[in-house]
């Protein structure tokens, strides 16, 4: 370990002395086999590997379910206490990640967006993969309220698919399509059909002892449909997943999950009249027992380098 990992173990150590109590849960999404310049906000399999290293280390991983019960319960939860969930179902959730976990004996939470199972790809991903994929040099986008792209390197192609699903994230759902669609026509592309986990596979992670989580059907920014479609989406992707699996899911993650942009206190209600145990947002912070349980946060801290990682979830658990 160098001075500076040392470093980031021992501000880690102190903060945690202060604030042993509550639940640190990281969100992931992909784990890429290898570095991907497109997202950035996720990890790749070298990177999987060292945060497994430092959790197994210097924390104790915790199974979700079991620690929020205890939370609720007023138990206490051992110290440094920390949880591993993904959302939405890459395919590299299973070949990647999943191996890499049972290796490490460490379990984790995966949440399911169900219906881009066996095929699907999501309207971000759609982005990405144009821009990806297209011989394009320059691209049009006056029609998307953007400047014109040049797309000579990947970092310019990287940067446009950033400006784009940030331009059209929050736009009604049929719209957001509508323009999607529009983009893929126009990079004249095709795009792949395996980014996301075949339902086959979800039984390896129960047998792994992993816990599955519901995600919607369609991965919709809830604030952005009506409370009908919105008890829909929740109801089906859980009936889906326990029919599939015939276990009981108990837990469920909010769609991008900022409170009140993303979803608000209506979906908060439906997600407990449908009897979630609990359900996770991506406000950041540390989840204590003061926390509603359908509205616990989680964090994201994606540095490059073991002590700076581990320094961000100690400032992490000192803000909370």
């Amino acid at each position: 370990m160098s001075v500076f990992d040392a470093l980031g173990v021992r501000l880690f150590a102190g903060v945690s002395a202060l604030r042993s109590k509550g639940l640190t849960v990281l969100i992931y999404h992909r784990v890429h086999r290898q570095h991907d310049s497109f997202t950035s906000g996720d990890v790749d399999a070298v990177t999987f590997s060292w945060h497994l290293n430092v959790l197994k280390k210097h924390f104790n991983v915790v199974r979700l379910r079991e620690a929020i019960q205890g939370l609720s319960d007023g138990e206490a939860l051992p110290r440094n206490a920390i949880a591993i969930t993904f959302d939405d179902g890459y395919r590299d959730n299973a070949e990647v990640a999943l191996p890499l976990l049972e290796a490490a004996g460490l379990p984790a939470t995966f949440f399911i967006a169900t219906g881009f199972l066996d095929g699907g790809i999501m309207w971000n991903d759609r982005i990405i993969e144009s821009l990806k994929r297209t011989r394009l040099s320059s691209l049009p986008l006056d029609d998307f309220g953007l400047d014109n792209a040049v797309l000579s390197t990947e970092t310019q192609r990287a940067d446009t698919a950033g400006r784009l699903i940030n331009a059209l994230k929050h736009k009604p759902f049929a719209e957001r399509d509508e323009m999607v669609e529009a983009l893929v026509s126009r990079c004249d592309v095709e795009l792949p059909r395996d980014l996301m986990m075949d339902a086959a596979q979800l039984p390896q992670f129960v047998e792994a002892g992993m816990e599955i989580g519901a995600h919607t059907v369609n991965h919709p920014i809830l604030t952005r449909i009506g409370e009908d479609v919105a008890l829909k989406e929740i109801q089906d992707s859980r009936n889906f997943l326990e029919d599939l699996l015939n276990v009981r899911v108990a837990g469920f993650a909010y769609p991008n999950g900022r409170p009140e942009e993303d979803y608000d206190a209506s979906h908060v209600e439906i997600v407990q009249q449908l009897g979630f145990d609990y359900a996770m947002s991506t406000r950041w912070g540390i989840a204590s027992s003061e926390d509603n349980r359908h509205a616990l946060p989680r964090i994201n801290p994606w540095d490059t380098t073991p002590s700076r990682w581990t320094a961000r979830i100690a400032l992490a658990k000192w803000g909370r």
